[in-house]
């Protein structure tokens, strides 16, 4: 699903989930086109800057099936920071961030495993306070390995859980701001 509501007809789109959305709704943190899980919908404009430009870092955490022999040094290296290329021809060195090895994720997020078992690959979860266009996919490409799927399961405390795909689940304000880790922020 495309992380908008309106826009050229290039399929899934936000606008296209049956729910009675409150005029003014975006997406926060979006997706690419060829990432999945939890997305942040809102009409509170403050939400963006409070959540990804505040001087108070915010995490994100993703499942990353990553492609190739991928090894400790690897990981290591993933965990220091790496040097990424962003838009512009500007390389960016990435901040340190958490990755751990894990097994094939629960069912939940009805993962399907599309590459050949002989193929070589993991499964890593990785939690962010930055993010960049692409830095996830950029990061695994850095060490020589390709993302093969990217899930994005947490912001902060939000979690995706079991929320079936094109689903939508409501918060109200005071706990939303309160999972998300902004209610000793100001907010003006």
């Amino acid at each position: 699903m495309v992380s908008q509501f309106t826009g050229h007809d290039i399929g899934n789109m936000l606008g296209k989930i049956k729910f009675d959305f409150p005029e003014g709704t975006h997406a926060i943190g979006r997706l690419d086109n060829m990432s999945e899980g939890l997305l942040i919908l809102t009409n509170d404009k403050r939400i963006t800057k409070l959540l990804f430009q505040s001087k108070i870092p915010h995490k994100r955490t993703y499942l990353v099936q990553v492609s190739g022999i991928f090894n400790q040094q690897n990981l290591d290296n993933l965990r220091l920071g790496v040097d990424i290329l962003l838009r512009g021809n500007k390389w960016w060195t990435t901040s340190p961030c958490q990755v751990e090895e894990i097994e094939q994720p629960d069912e939940c997020y009805r993962i399907v495993n599309a590459l050949h078992p002989r193929h070589p690959h993991k499964w890593l979860k990785m939690t962010l306070t930055e993010g960049k266009y692409r830095q996830i996919r950029k990061m695994i490409l850095s060490q020589n390995g390709k993302c093969k799927r990217l899930i994005r399961i947490s912001i902060e405390n939000l979690e995706l859980g079991d929320l079936p795909v094109g689903e939508v689940r409501e918060y109200s304000a005071e706990y939303f701001f309160d999972l998300l880790n902004l209610e000793h922020e100001t907010t003006t």
